[in-house]
């Protein structure tokens, strides 16, 4: 996530804080050497660990995608339509993998746990989203089969947006089942898998709250439940090492036998031709292919805003740091102040033409195609029909981390014998896989011109790629505006990552689009090493303008207004509390009684990039500013 959520909050509400602002609020802006600096902020996080225990924000009118009443079917019971046991049944299937994902990891472990345990052990699987089921029914669930949750936690400690409902009611003291019984969850057996951020203090809280849950309504877990842990960029390894012994431990139990596992595809992709005004050319959805404006703007059918206003924050010549401003006047959309906004970028042309040419399907990148799925169970996120230029462009994470277990299946239909050992190698030697790829930042298409220079081409079925790379998934930023004063738009602020390696640089994704648009904008020609984007869009309808959703958040002011802040947010991590700042000065020209507010600050240098130094000064009679410069001016 980007630097949504990324600075910390602490209000006062005992002594012990009380005390601690009224010693900070009584000196002037002023630079702090990094020691006096370093002591002021482990103060300041203590504190915030201890009064983080209790709630000090109003409910945040977060969406809960799950949060729905049971729908009921004519003859008065519960719709079988969004019964999971009833629909295991219909289809035959044996075990179920449940996800909750934000950004889509949770969803590719849980499609890999469902095509791994069919093909490995004859398990009738099917992949479920948390929020297109009732729970009442779990009552139900047989003993012959299994349940598997895949289970994100982001942000501090919460569920994902499609995971709320499920949670809410799974670690509720006493779930509504369908039917009463003393341990209503006894018949199932599950296993659990939890990704998180051993950075943030609830590292991994809602698989731990769900496991404990189930537990306690009698649920019997198969292995142990395990954790991924992003921050030491071990998720992969951590998944792969848990569902190794998870695999053992539900084969003793369900009696399964290992069995030569074959690549069975869940997508078919055939070349037809379709009406022209039918084909997705990038659109993210119906209403947006059509002109349409059917069903409210959301994370499935997002808003086309426009850029209002952009700037570079940085003085710098080899970095930048982007202000972007969006109109979301006439969406329905609405936000709060400390809410996030969701960006979906497109990938960049390099890159959507080396992964053409290096899949062998360059010449045909127009050609039409419609993708369906071979199980009816399976889910198909990809618009369709659509074609393989905008497939790759707008719906595939081309230039997202590369998946160790993908490479072996890879290396099945690698025709070059140097390639498949090459891809075999890689997928089952972890520390080669880290020395070649992670500590390089490679992408699947760079991959394969670095491990075949001669012969940079590797043919796999589109089917086959289209499962083993990611869906492009939007980017989450704080909102570094206030609702109160800017409603019509939204602000971020972002740094946009630019790595250089020897003879090629590494761009990330969206923050390297937001700065072609912001050139676009200002009519600035890209340096040599910028990347150039289909800024227009499909269809030539998005000029400067990009989708976007926003997501509520938690992260709020405090409701009572009067109470003191204390705000730490080194670089962009200071994003939400400009509009925190914003919010609150408003309130107090208007004749409310305000707070005070204690601002950290850090950076590298003030002369270069010390973003919104101006704003900072003008907000002086509201806010007690602390800065830091890790590299400071040296004055000879």
């Amino acid at each position: 996530m980007r630097n949504a959520g990324a600075g910390s909050i602490l209000a006062d509400q005992r002594p012990i804080t009380k005390n601690l602002v009224a010693q900070l609020i009584q000196k002037p802006t002023t630079d702090v050497d990094i020691l006096s600096f370093a002591c002021l902020v482990l103060v300041v996080l203590s504190t915030l660990a201890f009064l983080s225990r209790s709630s000090l924000w109003p409910p945040s009118g977060r969406r809960r995608t799950g949060d729905q009443p049971s729908k009921v079917s004519e003859k008065g019971g519960l719709n079988n339509a969004r019964c999971i046991v009833q629909k295991m049944e219909d289809a035959g299937k044996n075990c179920v993998v449940f996800f909750g994902s934000q950004t889509g990891n949770a969803q590719d472990f849980a499609e890999k746990l469902a095509k791994e345990g069919h093909s490995r052990f004859g398990l009738e699987t099917m992949v479920a989203d948390l929020d297109d089921y009732d729970y009442e029914t779990l009552v139900n669930f047989p003993d012959d089969k299994v349940a598997i949750f895949v289970l994100s936690s982001y942000g501090e400690g919460e569920p994902t947006d499609n995971a709320v409902g499920f949670y809410e009611f799974i670690t509720d003291e006493n779930p509504a089942f369908s039917e009463e019984k003393d341990r209503p969850l006894q018949a199932m057996r599950y296993a659990a898998f939890g990704l998180g951020n051993s950075t943030y203090e609830h590292f991994n809280a809602v698989v731990r709250k769900v496991d404990a849950s189930l537990e306690r309504l009698g649920a019997r877990r198969v292995g142990s439940v395990g954790e991924g842990d992003d921050a030491k960029g071990t998720m992969e390894d951590d998944f792969l090492s848990w569902k190794d012994s998870m695999w053992e431990s539900l084969c003793a139990v369900m009696n399964l036998h290992e069995q030569e596992a074959r690549f069975e595809p869940t997508f078919a992709v055939s070349e037809q031709q379709a009406p022209a005004e039918s084909v997705f050319l990038g659109e993210r959805s119906k209403d947006e292919l059509l002109g349409t404006r059917q069903t409210p703007h959301g994370p499935h059918h997002p808003f086309v805003a426009r850029i209002v206003a952009s700037q570079e924050l940085f003085s710098a010549k080899d970095r930048n740091c982007l202000h972007i401003e969006m109109d979301i006047r006439d969406s329905g959309l609405s936000y709060q102040t400390g809410d996030h906004v969701a960006i979906w970028p497109m990938n960049a042309d390099i890159e959507v033409d080396r992964f053409l040419r290096v899949f062998g399907i360059l010449e045909k990148r127009h050609t039409t195609i419609h993708i369906s799925t071979v199980d009816p169970t399976a889910h198909n996120s990809f618009p369709t029909p659509t074609t393989y230029d905008a497939a790759v462009r707008y719906y595939m994470e081309i230039c997202g981390p590369i998946s160790r277990q993908f490479l072996t299946t890879m290396a099945e239909f690698a025709a070059d014998p140097k390639q498949k050992a090459a891809l075999l190698k890689l997928g089952k030697d972890k520390d080669y896989f880290s020395e070649i790829i992670s500590s390089k930042y490679l992408n699947l298409a760079q991959l394969i011109e670095t491990i075949s220079p001669d012969n940079p081409v590797c043919p796999i079925p589109f089917a086959v790629l289209i499962e083993g790379v990611r869906n492009l998934q939007p980017r989450y930023y704080s909102i570094s505006s206030s609702s109160l004063i800017q409603k019509d738009s939204v602000a971020i602020t972002a740094v946009v990552e630019s790595v250089q390696f020897p003879q090629r640089w590494f761009k990330g994704v969206t923050t390297n689009y937001l700065l072609g648009l912001k050139q676009k904008q200002h009519g600035e020609q890209p340096q040599p090493h910028d990347l150039r984007y289909a800024i227009s869009g499909p269809r030539d309808k998005y000029d400067l303008s990009l989708p976007i959703h926003i997501r509520h958040s938690s992260f709020k002011l405090p409701a009572d207004v009067t109470r003191p802040i204390v705000m730490i947010g080194p670089g962009t991590g200071v994003a939400p509390f400009r509009a925190f700042i914003q919010e609150r000065a408003s309130q107090a020209q208007s004749g409310v009684k305000i707070g005070k507010m204690v601002l950290f600050f850090g950076c590298r240098k003030e002369s270069e990039d010390f973003i919104y130094k101006t704003e900072w000064k003008v907000s002086t009679g509201y806010t007690h500013t602390f800065r830091n410069f890790s590299r400071p001016l040296v004055r000879s």
